[in-house]
Order: C-alpha cells, then sequence, then structure tokens
C-alpha cells in the first residue's frame, strides 16, 4: 500500500495469496480478491482483481487506485480485503477477509499506520485471512 498526501491517492497492490482454503469439488479455488473502500460505515468504492482458475496459490500483481483527501483517510477509513471463489453458476462465495484502517488491530493496524507515517513510499505486507463475519465485526467498531 502506498498513500501520496498531496495528490489524495491510496494504491493498494494485490500480489498474491497462499495456502487458501479448497472451496470447490476439486480440491480447488477461482480466486478472486475484491478491495472495498469504506468510511464511516459506508462503501465508497469497490474494486475487483481478475479471477485465477483452479488454484489455492494465486498471482495477481494487480494495483488499485483510490482518490480520497488527506483529512479523510485520517478518520474512520478502512480496506476491506476479501478473497472469494468465484463459481459460474450459484453464488460466489468468500473464502476470508481482512480489514486494514482505523479500525483494524495487530498486523492489519500495523501496516495501516506505517503507510500512513511513511507518505508516497510503498509498505507491503502479507495478512492473513479471517472468517468474513469476524473480519465484518472490525468495521462495526466504533
Amino acid at each position: 500500500m502506498r498513500y501520496v498526501p498531496t495528490a489524495g491517492k491510496l494504491t493498494v497492490v494485490i500480489l498474491e495469496a497462499k495456502n487458501l482454503k479448497k472451496m470447490d469439488v476439486g480440491g480447488l479455488s477461482d480466486p478472486y480478491v475484491k478491495i472495498c473502500l469504506i468510511q464511516n460505515g459506508k462503501r465508497l468504492k469497490k474494486k475487483k482483481t481478475s479471477i485465477k482458475k483452479c488454484t489455492l496459490n494465486p498471482y495477481y500483481n494487480e494495483s488499485f487506485s483510490f482518490e480520497i483527501p488527506f483529512e479523510q483517510i485520517q478518520q474512520k477509513v478502512n480496506l476491506q480485503v476479501t478473497v472469494v471463489d468465484y463459481d459460474r453458476i450459484g453464488t460466489s462465495e468468500p473464502i476470508g477477509r481482512c480489514v486494514l484502517g482505523m479500525n483494524a488491530s495487530g498486523t492489519e493496524l500495523r501496516h495501516w499506520s506505517d503507510m500512513l507515517a511513511s507518505p508516497r513510499r510503498p509498505i507491503a505486507q502479507w495478512h492473513t485471512l479471517k472468517d468474513p463475519e469476524e473480519a465484518d465485526s472490525i468495521l462495526n467498531q466504533k
């Protein structure tokens, strides 16, 4: 992640995932990553990676930019990153999720804080996926 305060631009790079949960009958998954920018509990923007077929270790190296003014990024802004198993028929299921931002804790909060403390410098970090309901409860904290 990188934030450029003068431009009000947050850049998120989804590089790869490792050892994802098996979601399909054949023991694999068709994962993609959904990134939601959330402020005060409201979804502002949503972006998605491409779908990687039949893998539990997808490689993406995809970059996404969000416009968010410096005054706003310091207040109640969170990034919800969800790895989803794509299903052509039926509903695509979330594999796991993590939340980075002001409501986060542990390594997710540290990553966010390091990014804000080092403007214009990319900060890379691995994150462990949580159960989607557990991650959602983070967003509901005040």
